[in-house]
């Protein structure tokens, strides 16, 4: 280098960058650390850049210095200056890198940034322009740079973000590299404090794959085992960047370890926890993939890698193919990213689906603590073939209270004329063994799904179809295709049939049931389906189940109670009872108490008895009255 004085060289930025200095200057005071991430980002790429060159077998100047980046802090000077020992500028470069946007489309980049000063945080860098983000703490910043290039000449850079900047070419020859002194505002001393410092580097850089130091400690100590060979990861080294990652004590349940090269290269390190740390739901917002690009973190808990109902998936993307600066809103329309959300998505549905055909132990642990939000994936029509053979429910044929089943196997079971998987909702497995609708499918040994949270009628509302059966609540069940199937339970009671006078006689009842019930049911008629109970409410409306209807008033805040069809077992004793009753005396008092307490007793069983205390009186009253003729017929 000569000793000659070298002139400075005065510049004034570019319009736009004019105003985006501005805005930085002036208005954005949010989440500022960003400025040492975009550095820290900026550096690597150096690097990386230098590292290509020199694979190429590019002649580098010092060739013999660390790959490295190194932050100094001076508490006194109120300074803070990144170096690192990459690719370097040129005075071209510097103008071309520094003094201008130089992607397109700056001017919707500065409209973006001045309407979302909130967001500063995903806007910056949108355009390539990591870099001023600098002058959101900077009172002024001192660039020195060398090209890697032999013989190099060093430069000095120099603005305090208001406009203009100088060049000057230095006569002391600089280290390969660029180094950036940061002079800070005085609202911005804590970005001298070690301790701050490392907690941005850890939380945004933390896997960048150059050494990054403060003095001669090494801050990113944690290894981006996301790029290391699968075969070469040791099982201990998984649990401990899973606990690193998600804070849990215990280790995952699976892991799922990928390297993507084609059509669009990525990797990614992704964990299904053991057990769901949110069993209350207080935290149903905290989750995403941490989304990196090239080892730089760009995105903590990016919320669109994987859709919602696999929330609870833990882990990290890395993309090779994303620019470094990406926004948010920028990432929902970039296409290499839908490709990659949509690849990583199938890594999860393939490795569950592997699961639960080679370890239905582990799958059952899965799906007692993260089946209740993977069920929300109902409206994934993408994947909806993979979704339905993942889904898990109870079931009448399952013996064992933990035992579940999968769609297919229910089809496996089925009767040979059986076109149709029925099921039922309701409170309990207890409840729906005990559901009046159920004895016709246990009279024809049919199997009915059980359904005992209320997403899983939204699920089967929204299927429609397994393969080529159709999901049908057993409300909504054919009666007459039920009857070609053969009895496989016959009753044990012998029921005598009733002659003709008592079939007409049978039909003047019912007609008096639904005098008395007037409009609060649409029919009273003889029911095909009831074996053991009296009675039950039949939907009118075959294109809604029972329980959707009653999710559906509580969601319009309907409190009005549905008009059903009350079906009767005209084989059941208590109607054997009403009708001779009714043939003594078709008025007597007893029969119109029977069909209110038949109708009330069906009501609470469908949950829309909301007031019980004429039901609790009437039985009361029945009771008394039965117990004074079972004491005279015992002569007690």
């Amino acid at each position: 280098m000569t000793t000659k004085e070298h002139q400075s060289k005065h510049y004034e930025f570019k319009a736009e960058v004019k105003q985006l200095l501005n805005i930085l200057v002036h208005s954005l005071y949010t989440n500022r650390e960003i400025f040492l991430r975009e550095l820290i980002s900026n550096a690597s790429d150096a690097l990386d850049k230098l590292r290509f060159e020199s694979n190429r077998g590019t002649e580098i100047d010092e060739s013999e210095l660390p790959l490295e980046i190194v932050i100094e802090l001076d508490e006194k000077s109120n300074t803070i200056t990144i170096t690192d020992t990459g690719i370097g500028m040129t005075e071209e470069e510097i103008i071309t890198n520094i003094g201008t946007i130089a992607k397109s489309g700056s001017a919707e980049f500065i409209k973006q940034l001045s309407e979302s000063k909130a967001e500063a945080n995903n806007i910056i860098g949108k355009f390539g322009v990591g870099f001023y983000s600098v002058f959101m703490v900077a009172e002024k910043v001192e660039l020195k740079t060398r090209s890697y290039k032999k013989d190099s000449a060093s430069y000095l850079w120099i603005s305090d973000g208001l406009g203009n900047y100088e060049i000057k070419e230095i006569e002391e020859s600089a280290q390969r590299g660029t180094s950036i002194k940061v002079f800070l505002k005085d609202d911005s001393k804590e970005f001298t404090q070690k301790y701050r410092v490392e907690e941005i580097i850890k939380k945004h850089s933390n896997f960048v794959s150059f050494p990054i130091k403060i003095g001669d400690n090494r801050v990113n100590t944690v290894a981006a085992i996301w790029r290391e060979p699968k075969s070469s990861v040791k099982k201990e080294q998984y649990n401990e960047f899973y606990k690193f990652l998600s804070y849990d004590t215990e280790e995952p349940l699976e892991v799922i370890h990928k390297s993507v090269d084609a059509p669009i290269q990525f990797n990614c390190l992704l964990f299904i926890p053991s057990k769901n740390i949110d069993i209350f739901g207080f935290n149903r917002e905290d989750y995403g993939l941490d989304l990196y690009v090239r080892r730089v973190l760009i995105q903590h808990k990016n919320k669109d890698l994987l859709p919602e109902y696999l929330s609870f998936v833990k882990g990290v993307v890395d993309s090779e193919d994303l620019p470094l600066n990406i926004s948010r809103e920028t990432l929902q329309e970039n296409l290499i990213f839908t490709k990659i959300s949509n690849s990583v998505t199938s890594q999860v549905l393939n490795t569950l689906e592997k699961i639960s055909k080679e370890d239905k132990e582990k799958y059952n642990i899965f799906w007692e603590q993260h089946g209740k939000i993977f069920k929300v994936g109902y409206g994934d029509y993408a994947n909806r073939e993979k979704y339905m053979e993942l889904l898990r429910f109870d079931s009448s044929n399952n013996f064992k209270n933990k035992e579940l089943t999968s769609l297919s196997e229910y089809v496996s079971r089925m009767k040979p004329d059986q076109k149709e998987i029925y099921y039922l909702f309701g409170a309990s497995r207890e409840a729906l063994a005990m559901d009046p609708h159920l004895e016709i499918f246990r009279r024809k040994g049919i199997e009915v799904l059980y359904l005992t949270d209320p997403a899983d009628e939204f699920i089967m509302s929204s299927l429609f179809k397994y393969k080529d059966y159709d999901l049908k609540s057993v409300d909504q069940a054919d009666l007459n295709k039920l009857d070609n199937l053969n009895d496989v339970e016959q009753s044990e009671k012998k029921v005598e049939d009733l002659s003709k006078d008592d079939e007409l006689q049978l039909t003047s009842l019912l007609s008096k049931m639904k005098e008395y019930l007037g409009d609060k049911v649409t029919e009273v008629k003889v029911s095909g389906r009831l074996q053991d109970s009296p009675a039950c409410l039949v939907n009118t409306d075959n294109t809604m189940s029972s329980s959707m209807q009653k999710i559906m008033s509580i969601v319009n805040k309907d409190t009005a109670v549905p008009k059903k069809i009350l079906e009767i077992n005209r084989d059941h004793s208590l109607v054997r009872n009403m009708l001779k009753v009714f043939k003594s005396n078709p008025n007597d008092e007893f029969i119109k108490d029977a069909t209110d307490q038949l109708y009330e007793s069906s009501l609470l069983l469908e949950g829309y008895l909301s007031d019980p205390h004429k039901l609790v009186a009437r039985i009361n009253k029945l009771l008394t009255e039965s117990s004074e003729w079972y004491s005279k017929l015992k002569n007690i």
